[in-house]
């Protein structure tokens, strides 16, 4: 009987299939899959019982490879730094959970961060470990994100952002784009652009929309209400970078800026302020509201430079 290991310190396992290969021992396909993990790194993991098969046996340096063999392992990232800001649970109850995600913290475990994200922190907080995120924003983003507590209703929240029946709001600051009549709408084809990381606007069909207005006005630089109508990988940093309004300390768009490890100087200036749905189990509307704020809009110019 297949068994899920359960979570440690709030992260869960991840899991591989075993691919085709002539490997004699479990351990030689794992390093072959995942050259950038030393092979004493793997048999450090599994002498402490972090690498398990699909019904929860541990595995040795000794097991036999086998195609198709599920393997559950721990990813651990060595000296992990601290990300210095909280999040804020705004609400919880058996169904959901509503949390304020800080700049800087990803939602879930990528690269560098496995112990140090949203998901994590709750995980642990709560004791749930069925925490699920029922969608994601950037790393670089602040402000809300919406989770299921509950494994037996969790499909209904996830039809809400597959069938957008989910209204969402972010705001932003960035340029002002004079001459630019609001609201407007942007449309355009966002496909996967170059580093990897990185998305594109090319011709084609649109495949993306938002909606822009203004909140207020300063003398060089605008606060925006964003509105994602559909949910494209980092679509509303490309839309303003495409229409000539950067969103304020944005390190990818128009163009790559590095930012050294650990520096949390000049945060993103987009925020995931508003989300509201009809509750598809109550039927009644549900309305929350991130309480971060971003830096005033009147101080963005030296930001965007």
């Amino acid at each position: 009987m297949r068994k899920r290991p359960p979570t440690i310190d709030g992260l869960a396992a991840s899991t591989l299939q075993l691919p085709p290969g002539a490997w004699a021992t479990v351990l030689d396909g794992l390093c072959a899959q995942f050259p950038a993990v030393a092979r004493a790194t793997w048999l450090e993991r599994m002498a402490r019982g972090r690498v398990v098969d699909g019904v929860g046996e541990w595995v040795t340096p000794e097991s036999p490879y086998r195609v198709g063999l599920e393997v559950h392992y721990y990813r651990e990232v060595a000296d992990e730094a601290p990300i210095p800001f909280e999040e804020l649970v705004l609400h919880i109850d058996e169904d959901l959970l509503v949390a304020d995600k800080p700049h800087f913290l990803p939602v879930t475990p990528t690269g560098a961060h496995v112990h140090e994200t949203l998901l994590g922190r709750l995980v642990r907080r709560t004791g749930n470990e069925a925490l699920a995120p029922l969608h994601r924003i950037d790393r670089e983003t602040a402000g809300l994100v919406l989770f299921s507590t509950n494994p037996d209703t969790r499909a209904q929240y996830q039809a809400l952002f597959r069938e957008r029946r989910i209204e969402k709001v972010y705001e932003a600051i960035a340029p002002a784009l004079a001459g630019v009549a609001f609201p407007c709408i942007r449309t355009s084809r966002i496909v996967a652009g170059e580093p990897f990381f990185r998305m594109q606007e090319i011709d084609g069909p649109a495949n993306s929309e938002t909606r822009i207005d203004v909140l207020e006005r300063g003398d060089a630089c605008w606060r925006y209400a964003l509105a994602p109508i559909t949910g494209r990988k980092h679509q509303l940093r490309v839309h303003m970078a495409a229409l000539g309004a950067p969103i304020a300390n944005d390190a990818l768009y128009p163009a790559v800026r590095h930012r050294a490890k650990g520096d949390y100087a000049s945060p993103l200036q987009l925020l995931a302020k508003q989300l509201s749905f009809i509750d598809p189990l109550s039927g009644i509307e549900r309305r929350f509201s991130s309480s971060l704020l971003l830096d005033h809009f009147s101080d963005c110019t030296s930001a965007t430079s």
